[in-house]
């Protein structure tokens, strides 16, 4: 057990992409398993629900209008930095409320 950690000590022990880190971070906020304070992040009753929940609303009135946005495009119409987003998806996520695909770009 490792205890309390930052963000980046945690990307760099579980080697997820940050973008996974936010969107888990949304998953255990909804599931009432993480807390954070100040910079460090711990297991136990959280204190991102205002937040994050909030953001979640945000995203889910954009999504629930138009269904084929990139990140970008979420975090432009619903006014919600870009990381941000990533914790709101993984806690809508966590609601079974969205789905997501994998869309390659043609060059």
């Amino acid at each position: 057990e490792e205890g309390p950690q930052v963000r980046s000590k945690i990307i760099e022990k579980t080697q997820m992409p940050e973008e996974d880190f936010f969107g888990a971070i949304g998953w255990l906020a909804r599931e009432n398993k993480i807390r954070k304070d100040k910079r460090t992040f711990k297991v136990g009753d959280t204190n991102l629900t205002e937040k994050i929940g909030e953001d979640a609303g945000k995203v889910w009135e954009v999504l629930h209008k138009r269904n084929d946005l990139d990140i970008s495009g979420i975090a432009r119409l619903s006014k919600v930095k870009k990381r941000d987003c990533y914790s709101a998806i993984g806690w809508l996520a966590r609601e079974g409320k969205i789905t997501a695909k994998v869309a390659v770009r043609k060059k």
